[in-house]
Order: structure tokens, then C-alpha cells, then sequence
């Protein structure tokens, strides 16, 4: 009872903090033009608005999805799950960490390549961090313990789900498609979806500076919480790297590998990473990866195939794609640049 008291207390006054700093922010791009067009520099998408019942504003909306989607390829998304079901999802993830101690949580080390959860740990120059990886979809499998964490992140899994079909229809429009297209040519209903839940040390207890090195992200598209800012890193298609800095009340898209062969290259998967080198305190996020169903062949589609712009990408099913560099299908390892196919001039 005590230790829940106290990673309650702590939850507590880490979200304080994070409010109050929130706050100030808020309060000082008001007043500084350059700091808004700092602030800007990732686009923000509402996504209440892409199913306006206004056809202008529904209309701009995707308008601006679109762009977001071809010039950066991440993007913020605001209303589309309550900020409530978010806290409740990071508080429960808190709890896992702070409620059981690494021996209740290495029941979950690898055990073979059809794991469902697995636990893992890294703390060297190359990667510092502890993670739990659960297939959330099309079954839901999670830890039995603490029962606080079961519950909180899979009602945030359900609302996460929902949004990815609203995307993914949103997506098919700006494509040019049906908007049911992408949920078909994926068959997102069986979608493999797993997430990583991420616990960062503070700068000052890790073995280096790099949380997870530069990689990219198999599936249709990755979305993010966090409970601090200041860790990940998205590099643009300037060649710049970008710090993300989410709202409050936003959710980080990333779009996946497979939205890019899809598209033949038209919307890309961006290299990212997360660095610790500000960070203070114990940093956690949630990056769920939601991806097609294990058995759906994803190549380019013809719609951009043509003689200026063949293939660039071999097709194959997303269970090969996800085995394809010796990784197991709950790793969602990176094989993009395997599937690339290389032209000569």
C-alpha cells in the first residue's frame, strides 16, 4: 500500500510540474512571434475537424493533412482521444514500473519468437532504457499485474483503434481513393499492433546519451505519448533534426514504413531517435506501431506506378517484412532498407 501511495504522489507531482512548465510555455509564445513559428514548425492536425460536418472545414482539414503527410510525414493530432484516457494510460504505465520490481517484470525476457509480451533492458553507450512490448491487436495481451495498468491502457488501445481507422480514411481520401481503401488494402481490422512502453533514465544515471538509436518504424503509422518532453528526435526531409515537443492534449503520428511502399516513396517513414541528454528525471512514452495483419501483402500500388516512377519497393507479406532482418514479429524491427530496390543509372 505504501509503495502505491508513493508512485501516486510522485505521478502526481510530476504531472504538477509538467503543467506548470505547460503553463509558461503557453504563456511565452503568445508573446514572441518567433517562438510561435519555433513552436509551428510541426504540423498540427484536429481531427474532429477531418470529419467536419462543414464541407469547408472538412476540406481544409485534409487539405492540411495532406501536406503534413507529404513535407513532413509526423505530425501532432489533437481531439482524438480525451487527454483523460492518455493520463490514464501514462499513469498506469507508471505504475507498472514504480509497483513491480525487475524480477516481476523479467518473466516477461524473451522466451521464443511467438512471445506476445516481452520485457527487455539495455543500459549501454548505444541504447539506455527499459521496455515492455505487448501485442495490443487483434488480441489484447497484457501483464496480470498491477491491476491499475491492465485497465488504464487498454480503454487508451480502444480509442487509439478507432482513430487509426478515422486516418486511415482520411489518408485514402488525400490519396485519392475510397476511403476505405487503406483499411481494406491493409485489413486493419486483423492489424498486428504492438506498443513499446518506454522508461528513460535521467541523463545523469545512463551509460550514454542515445535512448534508442536512428531507425525507422515498420506499419501504416506509429503514434506516441509521453509524460515529459525533450527526448525524441524526428529528421526532416531538410536533413535537420527536429525535437518533439508535443501539447498537452496531442497525441504524436509518425507515419510507417508501409505507408511509404504503399505510396511507392510518395509519403516517407522519417529516421528518429531519442537522446537523453536533458533529461532530468525518469522519462516514459508509449510508441504503439499499428500495422497491417500479418498476412497482408504490401507493395506499391499502381495508382503510383508509372514510367517515370516504377517500382521502388519489393512487395512481400508485413510477417516477412517483420522477419525479414532475423527479428521476431513483437521486435516491429525496421527491414525498409532491405526492401528498397536499387536502380542503376
Amino acid at each position: 500500500m505504501a509503495n502505491r501511495m508513493l508512485g501516486q504522489e510522485c505521478f502526481d507531482l510530476k504531472n504538477k510540474a509538467i503543467s506548470h512548465l505547460h503553463d509558461f510555455f503557453l504563456n511565452y509564445i503568445n508573446s514572441d512571434v518567433s517562438a510561435i513559428d519555433l513552436c509551428d514548425e510541426i504540423p498540427t492536425i484536429d481531427y474532429s475537424l477531418l470529419f467536419s460536418e462543414n464541407h469547408d472545414d472538412r476540406a481544409k482539414s485534409l487539405e492540411h493533412l495532406g501536406k503534413a503527410c507529404q513535407e513532413f510525414g509526423f505530425f501532432y493530432l489533437i481531439n482524438g482521444v480525451e487527454q483523460s484516457v492518455v493520463e490514464g494510460a501514462l499513469k498506469g504505465i507508471s505504475d507498472f514500473f514504480e509497483l513491480t520490481n525487475q524480477e516481476e517484470r523479467r518473466e516477461y525476457l524473451k522466451k521464443n519468437p511467438m512471445d506476445r509480451i516481452r520485457w527487455g533492458f539495455r543500459s549501454h553507450a548505444g541504447e539506455n532504457r527499459e521496455y515492455l512490448k505487448i501485442v495490443t491487436h487483434p488480441e489484447y495481451h497484457c501483464p496480470s499485474k498491477p491491476a491499475s495498468f491492465r485497465g488504464a491502457i487498454r480503454e487508451y488501445f480502444k480509442r487509439m483503434h478507432e482513430v487509426e481507422l478515422g486516418l486511415a480514411k482520411a489518408i485514402s481520401k488525400i490519396l485519392g481513393y475510397e476511403e476505405t481503401y487503406i483499411e481494406k488494402e491493409f485489413k486493419l481490422e486483423a492489424g498486428f499492433d504492438v506498443s513499446a512502453m518506454n522508461l528513460y533514465p535521467p541523463s545523469f544515471q545512463s551509460k550514454g546519451s542515445i535512448g534508442v538509436p536512428e531507425h525507422t518504424d515498420p506499419g501504416f503509422f506509429v503514434s506516441l505519448i509521453q509524460d515529459v518532453n525533450g527526448g525524441l528526435q524526428m529528421l526532416t526531409h531538410k536533413g535537420n533534426w527536429v525535437t518533439v515537443n508535443t501539447p498537452r492534449n496531442a497525441i504524436f503520428i509518425n507515419l510507417g514504413d508501409h505507408l511509404e511502399i504503399l505510396s511507392n516513396g510518395k509519403y516517407k517513414s522519417h529516421i528518429h531517435q531519442v537522446i537523453l541528454d536533458n533529461n532530468e528525471v525518469n522519462r516514459i512514452s508509449m510508441a504503439t506501431l499499428h500495422g497491417p495483419s500479418l498476412d497482408t501483402f504490401v507493395a506499391p500500388a499502381s495508382r503510383f506506378i508509372d514510367e517515370s516512377h516504377p517500382p521502388a519497393y519489393r512487395g512481400m507479406t508485413y510477417k516477412e517484412s517483420l522477419e525479414f532482418n532475423g527479428s521476431d514479429e513483437i521486435d516491429v524491427q525496421s527491414s525498409l532498407s532491405l526492401l528498397r530496390i536499387t536502380f542503376s543509372l
